[in-house]
């Protein structure tokens, strides 16, 4: 039995309603309210061949900017596919080259890369924000806030 894949389809802009009947013609989708995410169900034998699927069945239907495997796989990781540009691609190919690296390991070290470094960064912002708001209230009065505004936007199960 091949395995499933659930996969979330980003889009470069909101599809159109033709668009989205005849993507939904080859593959059944669900989308968001925006018409800018979809969801699809892919089988294959793997996270990557199922992303490669979709792509090939997807790709003149609708815009597509990345394909991403929607639970991250046995190491934890998400599955990317994004398709690059002619020019992108001879980038990536020539820094890989430089890292003595094979594009794919290379794109995929670089990525990684950039996401911790966003994390730390948001983390850092979340500090300095946290330190100023220290320098005028206790830390009791701003555990309170937090709890309260935490509290208030949840939302009650039975809605």
């Amino acid at each position: 039995m091949t395995p499933h894949h659930a996969i979330e389809v980003t889009l470069t802009r909101p599809a159109t309603a033709a668009e989205l009947h005849r993507a939904r013609r080859a593959v059944p989708l669900a989308a968001n309210a925006e018409l800018t995410r979809l969801m699809a169900v892919q089988q294959a034998r793997s996270p990557g061949r199922a992303l490669h699927r979709l792509r090939r069945q997807l790709g003149a239907l609708l815009p597509i900017d990345v394909l991403t495997t929607h639970y991250p796989d046995h190491r934890g990781q998400v599955r990317l596919n994004v398709a690059l540009s002619r020019t992108a691609l001879t980038a990536v190919r020539r820094a890989a080259d430089a890292e003595g690296q094979r594009p794919q390991d290379f794109l995929s070290r670089s990525v990684t890369a950039a996401v911790a470094r966003h994390e730390r960064a948001r983390a850092r912002r979340l500090t300095a924000q946290l330190e100023r708001l220290l320098a005028h209230h206790t830390a009791e009065e701003v555990l309170v806030c937090a709890a309260s505004t935490l509290l208030a936007r949840r939302v009650p199960a039975d809605q």
